[in-house]
């Protein structure tokens, strides 16, 4: 199994910031409160510690405490964020095995997915706007470089 030991102090920042990237992206992008879809994201990573065992990189991810990327902008986080995400999927691929792989895209999709629903959209007939929809769409394709 992989997990932290396997990777460098720089390809670690990497992983662990991929996750909360993902929500920092779908939160952003449509108005709402961050305080909600921050609540989502550390919820999701509580959640999975209770849940230790499938996976030693996804328990040695819960494990650490989660990091956070500052971007300047919503636009910034997008872009940047998204290039990141593609980054840490095209590492795993190198070093982990398929399991880990998907493990670590479900995981960063979720997180994604809470925050998109952590606030209710005005004017939106769901809890997740037509422009988080799309935010978690571009997310996906980050996570599968290959199929994009």
């Amino acid at each position: 199994m992989t997990g932290k030991a396997d990777f460098t102090e720089e390809e670690w920042e990497l992983l662990r910031e991929g996750p909360t990237t993902a929500g920092v992206v779908a939160a952003s992008a449509s108005e709402g409160g961050s305080f909600r879809e921050s609540w989502a994201i550390a919820k999701a990573y509580a959640e999975a510690r209770k849940e230790r065992g499938e996976s030693q990189l996804l328990d040695d991810l819960v494990a650490d405490k989660p990091k956070t990327k500052r971007y300047a902008s919503a636009e910034e986080a997008e872009s940047q964020g998204l290039e990141r995400l593609s980054e840490a999927v095209a590492l795993l691929e190198q070093k982990a095995g398929p399991g880990d792989v998907a493990g670590y895209r479900h995981f960063t999709l979720d997180v994604a997915g809470r925050a998109a629903k952590a606030h209710k959209e005005k004017g939106e007939m769901s809890t997740v706007s037509v422009a988080e929809r799309e935010a978690i769409e571009k997310i996906a394709a980050s996570l599968n470089p290959a199929s994009s």
